[in-house]
């Protein structure tokens, strides 16, 4: 079964349980799906999943405004709505893996002060694609290169 053929099983499966607050979190997703289908790069896993972190973090970042704005009714659905999008993506790695992964290339790409942060990240994006936020990265790296 494709991702996109997941999506419209789990569409249906909301409508029949009339659970509209998850059909609204799918069919984002799968606005997403036939966005990426017109577009030049084409569809692919990658593509979608990195378009479905995008939509997870812009829902967080709004729940964070409309949590300060008081606003909790319109943060509660957008926390939903990334909870629901974050079921479809790789599990994410703990801080703590990521520390231990970074060390390990920062030793591959011989890295030895914060001047070699760009080959460091070079190689973690490729490494945690997917798997973890990059502005989680990109501290633990400055972390570690002693920046």
């Amino acid at each position: 079964m494709t991702f996109e053929e997941q999506i419209s099983a789990d569409i249906k499966t909301a409508m029949l349980a009339k659970d509209a607050k998850k059909l609204e979190a799918l069919r984002a997703i799968k606005n997403v799906v036939i966005i990426l289908k017109t577009s030049p790069e084409g569809i692919s896993d990658d593509a979608i999943m990195k378009t479905i972190q995008k939509e997870v973090k812009k829902r967080k970042e709004s729940a964070d405004i409309y949590t300060q704005q008081n606003r909790a009714d319109l943060a509660e659905v957008e926390i939903f709505q990334a909870g629901i999008m974050e079921t479809y993506l790789p599990k994410q790695l703990s801080e703590d893996e990521i520390r231990s992964q970074l060390k390990n290339i920062i030793t591959q790409v011989g890295a030895t002060s914060a001047a070699d942060m760009g080959k460091v990240m070079g190689a973690a994006s490729k490494a945690f694609a997917g798997k973890a936020d990059n502005k989680m990265v990109s501290s633990l790296v400055k972390e570690l290169l002693g920046n």
